[in-house]
């Protein structure tokens, strides 16, 4: 879906610059939703959290794409679980839950760790039971939609899935697996890049914003990898990967092929590169050129913003986007980014 290439305006691979308060995040096309709830909250004088909060909220509600919220990207159990962090640019305190089960409201849990207790991630059940302490609903996170999407994946004898070295061959048939031993034939070799298990499905939302008194937020929510093994944590949550944000410096989103990407922290990376004196762009780029180098065909979509409101893009292994909406504007926008491994550089989308 990401992929139809739009009319285009072509800009300059420099970074953009948008007045204060201004929100970026990863995607376009259903994900603006994002941008203009958290947009509106903050030229309605909310806090850069709250507006972070705010936009991944609303793309929870609205499951954006199938991929954030409830009733999407069902685990192998037919399970939907949830990832979703939120961080104050201010004293980079982060609060932050992985395959959250039986409560919609990701980031807002993200939120109450953040601030009522001294720790960074829950996860699973006990992060459930958090929620539920602090007054979080719990129920059934599958939808008719959901439920379809992993029976149909059953049908196709559980193509794809995430495992390796194990037998019967996950790769013509479901499991249960049990590991190889002493010589049991079946495949050992490692999927390259993870490039048969991305499938469609596997997106993410990374919002940075950016108040008109300097002060940073960035935050990701997503319902991870279709498929997965149930008790899988993508790289939203993680700190430096999915979303990471110092207002002394700036922010970032990221998205793509996150087992792969939590290795290399692009968005700690690009932030740390742009402390060093890099632009946007040439933080995005850098970051992305990092994951390429030792996976060439990973699939990643990083974008970046500094603390005076300038932004930038970079991706691998397909046309991304990103969504940006500032001071004065009257709607998103939406910026193409093509992969550094292709044609180079951004354009906006008309």
């Amino acid at each position: 879906m990401h992929n139809a290439l739009p009319l285009l305006l072509l800009l300059s691979p420099l970074a953009t610059g948008t007045t204060p308060p201004v929100v970026v995040h990863t995607w376009g096309g259903p994900f603006t939703v994002a941008a203009d709830a958290a947009h509106h909250a903050l030229i309605n004088s909310q806090s850069v959290l709250d507006a972070v909060q705010i936009g991944g909220a609303a793309c929870e509600n609205n499951q954006c794409d199938g991929t954030v919220g409830y009733g999407g990207s069902p685990s192998e159990n037919c399970e939907t679980t949830l990832d979703a962090m939120i961080m104050d640019g201010n004293t980079l305190n982060v609060g932050a839950v992985g395959a959250l089960r039986r409560v919609k409201d990701a980031i807002a849990v993200a939120r109450h760790v953040l601030e009522y207790t001294g720790h960074t991630m829950l996860v699973g059940d006990s992060a459930t039971r958090f929620a539920a302490q602090n007054g979080f609903e719990e129920e059934d996170l599958a939808t008719d939609r959901s439920r379809d999407m992993c029976d149909q994946w059953k049908r196709n004898q559980c193509q794809p899935n995430s495992w390796i070295g194990v037998v019967p061959d996950p790769r013509s048939s479901c499991g249960p697996y049990t590991p190889l031993r002493n010589g049991a034939s079946g495949t050992t070799t490692p999927r390259e890049d993870g490039a048969d298990i991305r499938g469609r499905g596997h997106d993410t939302i990374s919002l940075v914003a950016l108040g008109k008194d300097g002060s940073m937020a960035a935050g990701t929510t997503t319902n991870g990898k279709a498929y997965k093994i149930p008790g899988r944590v993508g790289d939203g949550p993680i700190t430096g990967s999915g979303s990471y944000v110092d207002s002394q410096v700036g922010g970032c989103g990221a998205t793509g092929d996150g087992d792969l990407m939590m290795r290399f922290l692009p968005c700690y990376q690009a932030v740390e590169s742009m402390r060093q004196g890099m632009s946007p762009a040439a933080a995005a780029e850098d970051a992305v050129r990092r994951m390429v180098k030792r996976f060439p065909n990973i699939q990643t979509g990083v974008v970046v913003m500094n603390n005076k409101g300038e932004h930038a893009g970079a991706a691998s292994g397909w046309h991304f986007t990103y969504s940006f909406r500032g001071q004065g504007m009257e709607k998103t926008h939406v910026v193409q980014v093509d992969p550094i491994n292709g044609h180079h550089g951004m354009s906006l989308e008309l």
